[in-house]
């Protein structure tokens, strides 16, 4: 091979590797270009959740206080979280203080708790009732258990719900149009108060020969819905259960917000407390 020949050869081959090293460096650059992307918008798509607390109490050797989830902003779970010394030395006897004789013949303590500060959903505070030896009807609900009334109303407005009110049985009686209530539930007689009209899902396991355990009840006044009210037994909680279940949805709301679509029990091992929660809440 001639001088000038092989130079030119070695100048095409330069330039053929000049263009695969740019080639590649090209491809290299793009690729991480788009893992770049690819980080960005899997942060970007990743959702913020925050989590809202109100004031802790004290109950047992423990506390309890109300929460708020949250996932961009929307509220996903609103409930109640009691930390697990909670259910140890609860209230037992008149000598411990709050406790108040209700309706002449059963023991029962309430705490109310306030809900966060800018909680966004409709419920307004909680009226947590520590039922001792249960109450009526004999047979169902007489065991030690916790009332986890969501209130709809405020606490100054449950208030005067009480048995003086000439107009008392009145207001009991009188329910809210079909589409208020949630499908499937039939209003007890009576009211009872600081609560109002209780309403029971008759194919509930402990009105069908089951043991109670726990139920949901819904609450009314006055014509309108004022509380959503999961009922537990100490011992359902004291066995740390995983537990959800679907509950209905009125089709129509007096007070506009996000409603639970189901509610649960469960023991939650990171946090070490037991939360009793209304879930899957959709905008009403």
């Amino acid at each position: 091979m001639n001088t000038r020949a092989y130079r030119v050869n070695r100048q095409n081959r330069s330039f053929r590797n000049i263009a695969t090293i740019a080639a590649i460096s090209a491809l290299s650059l793009s690729g991480f270009i788009a893992s770049v992307v690819g980080v960005s918008e899997s942060q970007a798509s990743e959702p913020t959740r925050t989590s809202l607390y109100g004031t802790a109490q004290p109950l047992g050797d423990g506390t309890m206080r109300t929460y708020v989830e949250m996932v961009n902003g929307v509220p996903t779970e609103v409930g109640v979280a009691l930390s697990e010394r909670a259910l140890e030395n609860l209230p037992s006897g008149h000598h411990d203080p709050g406790g108040i004789v209700f309706e002449g013949h059963h023991l029962m303590w309430e705490y109310v708790l306030d809900l966060p500060v800018d909680n966004p959903t409709p419920f307004q505070h909680v009226a947590l009732n520590w039922n001792l030896n249960g109450h009526e009807p004999a047979g169902i609900y007489d065991k030690p258990h916790f009332d986890f009334h969501f209130n709809l109303i405020s606490d100054a407005e449950r208030r005067t719900i009480v048995a003086e009110d000439p107009k008392f049985e009145e207001k009991a009686a009188r329910h809210p149009a079909p589409t208020h209530v949630p499908a499937g539930y039939a209003a007890l007689p009576g009211g009872v108060p600081l609560m109002g009209a209780h309403w029971i899902d008759p194919t509930s396991p402990e009105l069908n020969g089951q043991q109670f355990g726990q139920t949901f009840i819904f609450g009314t006044w006055d014509g309108e819905l004022i509380f959503a009210e999961p009922m537990i037994t100490k011992a359902f909680l004291d066995a740390k259960p995983s537990f959800s279940v679907e509950i209905p949805v009125p089709e129509q709301v007096d007070v506009p917000g996000y409603y639970p679509t189901r509610y649960g029990i469960r023991w939650d091992e990171e946090r070490r407390e037991y939360r009793v929660s209304l879930e899957g809440l959709v905008e009403k």
